[in-house]
């Protein structure tokens, strides 16, 4: 047993709080939209110009204007507001926004992060990733917790380009949840059905 894509999200959902500026990253992240705790007012900002997106649209309420930054369609709220992307990255870079959830390809025991490029493979890009590791309060990882292969992506250090160094916070894997500390990552919840055991023997990094 261990969380499946749509119980990562959720339970990257509890990591947000009342008033929150919070962008989602591509992948696993964008899915927490859809678990924003009843009655909590967050507000969700995307890199190509947009503050309050919705959740997921139905097929009625489907717009292919509205689109995040990884071009998925989205909903629009009544406080939905537009704007260029400077003055998104503005917004970014200015720390004006208190969270951020992000994918990764690795993550290091000291918080290094590398989510953007693998050597000799067709990626979209950079993105806004650079900017958000650097000018966002808080840094949540989630991710698989190994490889299709079975190898481990929390690592001693990374092997791939790097996205940001000592930048993450927590990181929500499969197995898991982990929070970045002095010495390694430490283990703080485990997912439903998994032991310490199996998170030990899938962990290069560091356990403190």
């Amino acid at each position: 047993m261990a969380w499946d894509r749509n119980q990562m999200a959720e339970r990257a959902g509890k990591e947000l709080q009342d008033g929150f500026y919070v962008n989602l990253g591509i992948g696993i992240p964008t899915l927490v939209s859809n678990y924003i705790p009843d009655g909590m007012d967050v507000t969700l900002q995307s890199e190509n110009g947009m503050l309050g997106m919705g959740p997921f649209p139905t097929e009625d309420e489907l717009d292919a204007d509205i689109i995040n930054a990884g071009k998925q369609t989205i909903t629009e709220l009544d406080r939905t507001s537009y704007f260029s992307s400077a003055d998104s990255f503005g917004m970014i870079r200015g720390g004006h926004i208190n969270l951020a959830i992000l994918g990764a390809m690795e993550v290091a025991e000291n918080g290094d992060l590398a989510n953007w490029m693998i050597p000799g493979k067709l990626v979209k890009g950079m993105g806004g990733a650079m900017d958000l590791v650097a000018g966002v309060e808080r840094v949540v990882v989630v991710m698989d917790h190994t490889s299709k292969h079975g190898d481990s992506k929390l690592l001693k250090a990374c092997t791939l380009p790097l996205t940001g160094t000592g930048v993450v916070d927590r990181i929500i894997t499969n197995l898991g949840v982990f929070d970045v500390v002095d010495g390694g990552l430490t283990l703080i919840e485990l997912a439903d059905g998994v032991t310490e055991e199996e998170v030990r023997n899938s962990t290069e990094a560091a356990l403190v």
